[in-house]
């Protein structure tokens, strides 16, 4: 019989989305985003949020009883080409059933809901000692040995798995795990009842306007710098969330706050150098190195791959005033555009941008391709926004736009310019020394009042390769998701500190 996890999985799949039908001001209340939101802002933040739903525990069956099994003569089911809810009709003392269709293997969770997997795409993602390699997690076995018209001898469902015996001079025997094949079901997908492809652990991205400062995230330095990693992968957590987060109490010194960008990984060396400890002495030819303010923008636009976080920390400001640190939530606006403007929306997505740093005569900087990149990327396989590239003060000449572009582009740019500078949008804060601010490139704009005296900034940039990375390590660690928990007790699945079967492999 299934144990009592598997029925409450099924259950908490079946139901309908906890957010359906409620108004945009009880999504509000219910996730505590009140405090950041304006009242009255377009209902596409409700819409924008919808994706980022609540962690939902995968799939997992642990029966005893006898399991079902499928052979080459299996008579053949009728499938449905649309995705399906799992319902509740599944009995807590059923395997999933097993079917062998020609090319495929079918999985039936319940009456409702089927998964198709090719055979030789299961045959390829085969994780056993022989074809995977459980140390380095790299594929051993060879893709293209696989015969175009393989077929199972025999397939079974067991409670760790399906499993699949395949014709070979020696008996192959594969094991895919319920939650995993659950996971990556493609024909058809059922990762509406997941969470988003681009979720790290059971993170979600918070959007926000101007009133997040009546509660912006922040985090201790002692907390990020201690050796156990809690808080140092809470600062990465609220990052991600919130795409921006405050460490209060680093020592005001370039050396405690070279060693807290050193905790994320590797510092990322540009035409600034590596570690950043600057003032407003032109010493690089760029407005950064002024008393002069800076509009919304994100950094390295003309770089064809951008930093993804920056760290700031202002050491002093004497003899001045002025200098406010600007922050705007680049998802936000996207979400306001689309709402308000989607031929905009639409424009910024597709027309690439081109732009240049070239304030050094040693160094001429352009992206490749040089036409550049288009203001907002979204994913090609979710569509979902994934990055904003923004500066106005970088952009190189738009001479490849079509004449009948020409004005909308502008037109559009326009309208994108309105919602950054809105004071719905726009969260200034007075950076003091002692506080530094960590700021996801990628997603948050950042920029500056204009000022005057003796200000001096350090800081540095660090890939977003490596941020990520650091981030999953960390969520392996102390957020483990669905399908590392639920295959925890399968034999030989945990080597070398890993498990196999991580959703990120």
């Amino acid at each position: 019989m299934l144990k009592q996890p598997l029925a409450r999985s099924l259950q908490a799949l079946s139901r309908p989305h906890p957010l359906q039908g409620l108004t945009r001001p009880f999504f509000c209340r219910s996730h505590a985003l009140s405090p950041y939101l304006t009242p009255g802002c377009p209902p596409l933040l409700l819409i924008s949020l919808q994706s980022f739903q609540p962690h939902t525990r995968s799939f997992t069956t642990h029966p005893s009883r006898s399991s079902a099994s499928a052979t080459v003569a299996a008579p053949k089911p009728s499938y449905s080409d649309d995705p399906q809810h799992l319902t509740d009709l599944l009995a807590v003392d059923d395997l999933p059933i097993i079917s062998l269709d020609g090319n495929q293997v079918a999985i039936g969770w319940d009456p409702q809901t089927w998964s198709r997997f090719h055979n030789i795409w299961l045959r390829d993602h085969c994780r056993c000692p022989k074809c995977f390699h459980p140390v380095t997690k790299q594929r051993l076995f060879n893709t293209f040995d696989i015969p175009k018209d393989l077929t199972p001898l025999h397939a079974e469902a067991t409670p760790l798995g399906l499993e699949v015996t395949w014709p070979s001079k020696e008996p192959h025997v594969s094991l895919y795990p319920w939650s995993w094949l659950h996971h990556n079901s493609y024909d058809p997908s059922l990762k509406k009842h997941q969470s988003s492809s681009d979720d790290i652990g059971r993170h979600r991205k918070i959007l926000w306007g101007s009133k997040i400062q009546q509660s912006p995230p922040i985090i201790a330095y002692e907390d990020v710098m201690a050796p156990d990693n809690r808080g140092l992968y809470k600062w990465l957590s609220n990052v991600y969330e919130f795409g921006f987060c405050f460490v209060s109490g680093v020592p005001a010194t370039p050396e405690a706050t070279e060693q807290l960008a050193l905790r994320i990984g590797f510092i990322r060396e540009t035409q600034y150098g590596k570690f950043w400890d600057f003032t407003s002495d032109l010493a690089k030819g760029d407005t950064a190195y002024t008393t002069l303010a800076l509009g919304a923008h994100t950094d390295n636009t003309y770089f064809t791959d951008p930093c993804g976080l920056q760290l700031f920390h202002l050491l002093s400001h004497t003899e001045g005033t002025g200098g406010e640190t600007l922050l705007v939530d680049g998802f936000y606006a996207a979400s306001i555009m689309k709402e308000l403007h989607p031929e905009a929306y639409d424009l910024l997505s597709r027309v690439p941008v081109p732009a240049h740093a070239a304030g050094e005569p040693s160094e001429l900087y352009t992206p490749y391709p040089q036409s550049g990149y288009p203001v907002l990327r979204h994913d090609s396989t979710t569509g979902e926004l994934i990055q904003v590239r923004w500066n106005n003060d970088d952009r190189s000449v738009m001479n490849h736009l079509t004449p009948e572009l020409v004005e909308k582009w502008y037109d559009a740019i326009r309208l994108w310019n309105e919602c950054l500078t809105s004071a719905d949008s726009e969260y200034w804060v007075q950076l003091r020394p002692g506080t530094a601010v960590l700021v996801d490139n990628h997603r948050v704009l950042h920029g500056r009042s204009a000022f005057n005296g003796k200000r001096r900034m350090c800081g540095a940039y660090i890939g977003v390769d490596e941020y990520r990375s650091k981030l999953a390590v960390l969520s392996e660690q102390f957020s483990p998701d669905a399908i590392v928990k639920a295959t925890n007790d399968i034999p030989d699945t945990h080597v070398n500190g890993r498990n196999i079967w991580n959703s990120a492999l």
